[in-house]
C-alpha cells in the first residue's frame, strides 16, 4: 500500500501544461510526464545490454503497467496480459501481419529444400560476382518492391540471403541494406501503402489552419520530397557504402568476420534451415539438396508479388466505392492509398505457398511428408521474430494515445484529453508538447528558422521511443504544420504552399519518423528486416545505428539547418553526397585491407 501511495504522489506532482493556438491541443496536465519515457527507454537499453529482445520488451511493458497502476503489482500484471498483450495479439491487422510472416517463413523453407533457392543463386551469379555487385543488386531490387515496406523486407531478405552468403556479405550488412531501402522507398512512392496515411495526416494539419486557399495535401506531400534529407540521403549512403566497399564501426567488424570465415556464418547470424544437425531428416538440409530450376524459387515469389498488387488494387477500389466514390473518378493513387495491405500480404503469401507446393509435387522434388516438414521448419524459424513483433507492438500501443477503437479523445474545445490514462502512457503527447510549449503565451521555445531541425529531431525521438513511424507522423504532422503556418503568418503576411520553411518542417517530420524507426530495436520494420535476413536482431540494430546517426547528422548540418537561412535543397542535396563520400573516405576502411 505504501508503494502505491508513493507512486501516486510522484505522478500527481508532474505538471506539464501544453497550450497553443493549435486545433489539436494538449491543455490538461500530462498524467505521467517524463515517466512516460521510462518503459521504451528501459526496453531499449536492456535489449542492447542483454541482447534478449523479448525479455527486454516484457520488462518495459511491466514497468509501464506498474506506472499506470501506481505500483500495484497484481493489477499491473493483470493489465499487462489483458489490456496490452492480448488485445495486441488479436488485433486483425497484427494477426494478418503475423500470418504473412509465418506463411513467408514456410514458403522460404520449402523453396530452400526443393533446391529452388540454389537454382536462383546460380541464375543471379553473373549479376553478382563480387561483394560490390551483391550489395548493389540488393539495393537495386529494393527499388523494385516500392509498394510496401513489409513486403520489401520479407521478400528481399529471404531471397537474397543465400546470394550474400556465397559472396561473403555479412547478414548484418544485408539487413542494413534491406532495412534502409524498404521504408524510404515506400515513404517516397506515390503508389505505396504509406501514401494515404501520410497525405491524410497532412490533410488533418491543413484542417487545423482552416484549409487555406491554394493548399493541397497531395501537392504538399510531393513538394516536401526534396526536403526529406535523411530519407534521400539514406538511399544514397547505402549505394556509396556498396560502391566504395568501405565500412566503419560494428559493421566493419561484422564484415571482416564474415570474410575471414567460410562465408556462411558470423556472430550476428541466425541460422535459417542451413544445418542438417538442426533438422530430423538430413536429406532435407539445404546443404544436401541439388539445385533445381530457378523457377521453383522465383515462380512462387513472383506470384506472391502479383497477388499482393492485385489485392491492393481490389481492396482499395472496393473501399473507395463503399464510400460512394464513382468508379470513373478512381485514381490509381487513391486506390493504392485506400487498400488494405495486410489482407493483400496475407493472401498473396498464401497463394505463393500453394504454388510452391504444386511445383514441388508436379516435379516430384519432394514427397508430401517432406513438403509439410519443410513448411513447418520454415515457419518455426520466424516465430521468435513474431514474438518480438508482438511485444514491440504492445509497447507501441501502451505508449500511444489511441483507445481500443483507435480514436484519440478530444473534448469540445478541440483539446486532447487523457481519459485512458489507466491504459495509455501518452508518450508521444508528452514529447509533442515540447515543440508547442509556451507558444500560446507568445514566448515561442524556438525560432522559425530552427523549426525544421527541431521537428526532425523530435520526430526521431518519438519514433525511436514508440517504434512506429506512422504513429509519429499522426502525432506530429498536424501539430507542426499548424505551428509553422501560425509562425509564418504572424506578421499578417500570406503564406505560400511552396514556402521552403513550411515544406522543410513537413519533410522534417516525415524523415525524422523514418530515422527513429531505423534506430529503434522495437520498430516493426527493423524486426522484420533482421528476421528475413537471418540476422540476430540486436546485432542488426547495433551495426545499423552508426550509419543512421551519420546520415542524420549530415541531414541536419547540410539540410534542415541551412534551409532555415534560405539555402536551396538543390544546393544542399549534392553537398550531402559529397559529405558522405568524404566521411567514408576518412572513417571507412576497406573490408579486405590489412587491419
Amino acid at each position: 500500500m505504501g508503494l502505491g501511495r508513493d507512486w501516486e504522489t510522484i505522478i500527481d506532482r508532474i505538471e506539464c501544461r501544453y497550450e497553443s493556438r493549435l486545433h489539436f491541443r494538449i491543455s490538461m496536465s500530462h498524467p505521467y510526464g517524463f515517466l512516460s519515457l521510462l518503459p521504451p527507454i528501459i526496453a531499449i537499453v536492456l535489449a542492447i545490454l542483454t541482447r534478449k529482445a523479448v525479455w527486454s520488451l516484457f520488462a518495459g511493458l511491466l514497468v509501464g503497467s506498474l506506472l499506470m497502476r501506481h505500483g500495484n503489482l497484481a493489477n499491473a500484471i493483470y493489465d499487462l496480459f489483458e489490456v496490452h498483450l492480448w488485445p495486441t495479439l488479436i488485433d486483425p491487422g497484427k494477426l494478418r501481419v503475423f500470418s504473412f510472416t509465418l506463411l513467408m517463413g514456410g514458403l522460404v523453407g520449402l523453396i530452400i529444400r526443393c533446391g529452388g533457392m540454389k537454382g536462383f543463386v546460380e541464375l543471379i551469379s553473373p549479376l553478382a560476382k563480387t561483394r560490390r555487385g551483391g550489395q548493389l543488386t540488393t539495393w537495386a531490387m529494393g527499388w523494385v518492391i516500392f509498394f510496401d515496406d513489409y513486403a520489401s523486407s520479407i521478400l528481399l531478405g529471404n531471397t537474397l540471403r543465400p546470394v550474400c552468403d556465397r559472396l561473403k556479405i555479412s547478414r548484418e550488412k544485408l539487413a542494413y541494406i534491406v532495412d534502409s531501402t524498404a521504408a524510404p522507398i515506400a515513404g517516397l512512392s506515390l503508389l505505396s501503402t504509406w501514401v494515404a496515411v501520410e497525405i491524410d495526416y497532412i490533410r488533418e494539419g491543413l484542417a487545423g489552419i482552416g484549409d487555406p486557399s491554394g493548399f493541397n495535401a497531395v501537392e504538399l506531400f510531393v513538394a516536401s520530397i526534396p526536403y526529406r534529407f535523411y530519407v534521400l540521403g539514406s538511399l544514397v549512403l547505402v549505394a556509396l557504402v556498396a560502391i566504395m566497399d568501405r565500412d566503419y564501426g560494428p559493421m566493419l567488424t561484422a564484415e571482416r568476420r564474415r570474410v575471414a570465415d567460410d562465408g556462411r556464418r558470423s556472430v550476428g547470424d541466425r541460422v535459417f534451415l542451413e544445418s542438417s544437425a538442426d533438422v530430423e531428416d538430413a536429406e532435407l538440409s539445404a546443404d544436401n539438396v541439388k539445385a533445381s530450376h530457378w523457377i521453383n524459387a522465383l515462380g512462387p515469389i513472383a506470384v506472391t508479388v502479383a497477388v499482393v498488387i492485385a489485392l491492393i488494387y481490389i481492396t482499395g477500389a472496393t473501399a473507395l466505392k463503399s464510400k460512394g466514390v464513382p468508379e470513373d473518378q478512381l485514381s490509381l493513387r487513391q486506390i493504392v492509398g485506400s487498400a488494405d495491405s495486410s489482407v493483400a500480404l496475407q493472401y498473396g503469401s498464401l497463394v505463393g505457398l500453394v504454388v510452391a507446393v504444386l511445383l514441388c509435387r508436379f516435379q516430384n522434388l519432394l514427397n508430401t511428408r517432406q513438403i509439410m516438414r519443410s513448411i513447418q521448419q520454415g515457419a518455426a524459424v520466424v516465430i521468435p521474430a513474431i514474438a518480438i513483433l508482438w511485444f514491440a507492438s504492445a509497447l507501441s500501443r501502451m505508449t500511444g494515445d489511441r483507445d481500443a477503437g483507435g480514436v484519440v479523445s478530444i473534448n469540445e474545445s478541440g483539446e486532447q484529453t487523457f481519459s485512458h490514462r489507466d491504459q495509455r502512457l501518452y508518450t508521444g503527447a508528452y514529447l509533442a508538447g515540447i515543440i508547442t510549449d509556451g507558444e500560446g503565451s507568445g514566448q515561442a521555445s524556438m525560432t522559425l528558422k530552427l523549426l525544421p531541425t527541431i521537428t526532425f529531431i523530435l520526430a526521431g525521438i518519438v519514433s525511436f521511443c514508440t517504434g512506429t513511424s506512422f504513429g509519429t507522423m499522426g502525432m506530429l504532422i498536424p501539430l507542426v504544420l499548424t505551428l509553422c503556418y501560425n509562425l509564418l503568418s504572424a506578421g499578417g503576411e500570406a503564406v505560400s504552399p511552396n514556402d521552403p520553411l513550411l515544406l522543410a518542417t513537413l519533410g522534417g517530420v516525415l524523415a525524422g519518423a523514418v530515422f527513429g524507426d531505423h534506430c529503434s530495436p522495437i520498430s516493426d520494420t527493423t524486426i522484420l528486416s533482421s528476421q528475413a535476413c537471418g540476422c540476430d536482431h540486436i546485432a542488426h540494430v547495433i551495426t545499423q545505428l552508426p550509419y543512421s546517426l551519420t546520415m542524420a547528422t549530415v541531414a541536419i548540418v547540410l539540410g534542415t539547418l541551412p534551409i532555415g537561412w534560405g539555402v536551396s535543397p538543390l544546393v544542399l542535396l549534392p553537398l550531402q553526397v559529397v559529405a558522405l563520400i568524404v566521411i567514408l573516405m576518412l572513417f571507412g576502411k576497406k573490408v579486405e585491407e590489412n587491419r
